[in-house]
């Protein structure tokens, strides 16, 4: 049945057909009882309870279903993409995470020492060493930082000046300017020098006259000078290594600062065992910083053929290092090479006979035994691929050592031992020279 309102538009377009009202006659002829009585039946309706018919009529409201529903839902219909999506989503994420990581711990943490101006241009300087390399603009930006450092009252040898300098000496070695490289060390390292020289001898400079007094300049200053004086042990061993280095070989001036370096480093130890640690000053090198600067100058030594010098030097290293240390194990394997090197040297102690070549060989093959010992009972995480190539030298030296003493068949046991080892490590070097010396045994190489 139409709606009422619907029928209006039909009978304005047929006015003629528009119904007219009821009268009570009209009512009469449909045989109704009399009066309008029809009027008050038509117009009256029942009372309908809406509420119960809502209640009836509305849909029942499902619980809405959990995420985890949802998702197995969707991981059924879609086995594939589902997956994929969630693996993706996972490693967007965790590349987000990781550039957080790195913009907070290297971009911004590594320069908190700096204003903000000057790390602006060391962040440029180190983007166009490390990742852009373009020598010129990294040394512009470099310069602008170290001015705008002493216009912000920085240290010039604070540790992050000094920082900013070796980054300067590191960058001219990067593009093959050594001596560039080492003039600009050799600066640094006169003026930490003066510095220290300044402080022991209690001079005051020209703004601290009639502050303080010379004991109270070098109370001050006495913690800085320590903290200088460890950083020309290290400026010195890194000067004495660019000297020797193929495109300078100036070995009189590497030497000159190896020796300075590891003077410094024994005097000072030296001070502080008889002295005491002075308040502030805090600690002094650590053993394994310490062997490294003995260790310099031993393969220093080593390299110039001065053999019985650069012996102490190794003893006192491996003295130095932690036995549980691979690179312990490297250090006894040159110390046996040194010994079984050395020819017969006067010793340094009167009344002392110098050692015999047949003695010289025995504590050489002791220290490489000694060697293959450590490693045996280094085990991972401290051991590495140091303590593994460490064993096959130290076999290797087994063999040249019986070989200098004629016993040939326990130099090719040794030989083939360490050839083996070298193999299995894919240590190359130690292959070929393997191969070489069972060659000279089978008198198909040249000795």
């Amino acid at each position: 049945m139409l709606a009422r309102n619907s029928l209006r538009p039909f009978f304005r377009r047929h006015p003629n057909l528009h119904p007219s009202p009821l009268s009570c006659d009209h009512l009469h002829t449909l045989s109704s009882p009399p009066g309008c009585a029809l009027r008050t039946h038509l117009v009256t309706r029942p009372s309908i309870n809406r509420q119960a018919i809502l209640r009836h009529t509305s849909p029942v409201q499902a619980r809405p279903a959990s995420f985890f529903a949802n998702f197995k839902t969707l991981a059924r219909a879609h086995p594939f993409t589902v997956p994929l999506a969630v693996f993706s989503i996972l490693v967007g994420a965790s590349g987000l995470i990781y550039a957080n990581y790195i913009y907070s711990s290297y971009i911004i943490g590594e320069f908190t020492a700096y204003p903000e101006p000057v790390a602006a241009k060391l962040r440029r300087a180190l983007y166009f060493t490390n990742h852009d390399l373009q020598p010129e603009r990294a040394l512009k930006y470099f310069s602008q930082a170290l001015q705008l450092a002493h216009q912000e009252g920085m240290d010039p040898l604070s540790d992050a000046i000094l920082g900013v300098k070796a980054e300067v000496s590191k960058l001219l070695v990067k593009v093959r300017h050594t001596r560039a490289a080492t003039e600009a060390l050799e600066i640094v390292l006169g003026d930490c020098l003066e510095f220290v020289r300044r402080v022991e001898a209690g001079e005051l400079g020209p703004g601290e006259k009639n502050i303080i007094s010379p004991e109270e300049m070098r109370e001050q200053k006495w913690a800085d000078r320590s903290r200088v004086l460890g950083r020309t042990v290290g400026m010195g061993v890194r000067l004495g290594e660019l000297y020797a280095q193929d495109d300078m070989q100036e070995f009189e001036n590497a030497e000159a600062r190896l020796v300075q370096a590891v003077t410094t480093m024994l005097r000072e130890k030296k001070r502080r065992d008889e002295e005491g640690v002075r308040e502030g000053e805090g600690e002094w090198m650590t053993g394994e910083e310490m062997g490294a600067a003995l260790e310099s100058l031993a393969n220093h030594y080593e390299a110039a053929d001065k053999h019985f010098l650069a012996t102490p030097l190794y003893l006192q290293a491996v003295s130095l290092c932690p036995p549980t240390s691979c690179h312990s194990v490297v250090l006894m394997n040159n110390l046996s090479i040194s010994l079984a090197q050395q020819s017969p040297h006067p010793s340094l102690e009167p009344h002392t006979p110098p050692a015999s070549r047949t003695a010289l060989i025995s504590n050489a093959r002791t220290w490489a035994t000694k060697a293959l010992d450590i490693a045996a009972k280094i085990v991972p995480p401290e051991r590495s691929q140091e303590c593994n190539e460490g064993c096959a030298v130290a076999t290797h030296n087994l063999g040249e050592f019986a070989e200098m003493e004629g016993n040939l068949a326990e130099a090719r046991r040794k030989y083939e031992e360490a050839r083996s080892l070298s193999r299995g490590l894919g240590f190359k070097e130690g292959v070929e020279r393997a191969e070489a010396r069972l060659n000279i045994l089978d008198g198909k190489g040249k000795g």
